[in-house]
């Protein structure tokens, strides 16, 4: 065969094999990623939004890399590692653990910042979805809404889709929740991924 064609050949398979190739969506996050609680943690919302997007025949699979009991300190430190990987949407479920340890909300914002960078920095392709959290009364009025400002202020800072509250619905529902109060059932994972879907499904 002339090189000119084999090399034109290659690069034509190349292509392909990559355009058949699924697009990763990685859920970054905490517990409640994770599936904390779950007799079955793939039934926690993130193996939800996998079923709903092969119930669409997407060509997108989903890497669920929570981990129960991480903040956003401890999620900035294991990144480099997670980004190791292809990922095309990265959805960055973290701050919750922060506030329930009384964490300043500066700092956690600064965390949930630098995460974002670094995922840029790593490919500017890369789609980031901000899940938003909020946290209960008891923490007091002012650490209430400063934390919760963290998330629309980043979502504009850097133009990312956020879905406002991740656990709308499910939060404060005891009948949603586990007995600790704080981790859904797997009823209330159902919700939670459908708050995620919502913002998820146009991005894909």
């Amino acid at each position: 065969m002339n090189p000119l064609r084999w090399l034109l050949f290659v690069f034509l398979t190349a292509v392909a094999v990559q355009a058949a190739e699924p697009k990763t969506v990685l859920f970054f996050g905490d517990s409640l990623t994770a599936g904390y609680g779950l007799d079955d943690p793939s039934r926690a919302f993130p193996g939800i939004i996998q079923e709903k997007i092969e119930a669409e025949k997407l060509s997108y699979r989903v890497i669920n890399a929570g981990l129960s009991g991480e903040t956003t300190a401890g999620g900035l430190r294991r990144l480099d590692w997670i980004l190791r990987q292809r990922v095309d949407l990265f959805v960055l479920e973290l701050g919750g653990n922060d506030g329930l340890r009384g964490l300043p909300p500066a700092k956690t914002q600064e965390n949930l910042q630098a995460i974002i960078n670094r995922v840029h920095a790593k490919n500017p392709e890369v789609k980031i979805v901000l899940a938003g959290m909020m946290m209960p009364a008891n923490l007091g009025a002012d650490y209430v809404k400063a934390f919760a400002a963290i998330y629309p202020v980043l979502a504009e800072k850097n133009s990312l889709p956020i879905i406002p509250f991740i656990l709308d619905q499910v939060g404060g529902h005891p009948d949603l929740n586990q007995p600790d109060g704080i981790h859904p059932t797997a009823a209330g994972h159902k919700i939670v991924a459908e708050n995620v879907w919502r913002v998820l499904r146009p991005l894909l």
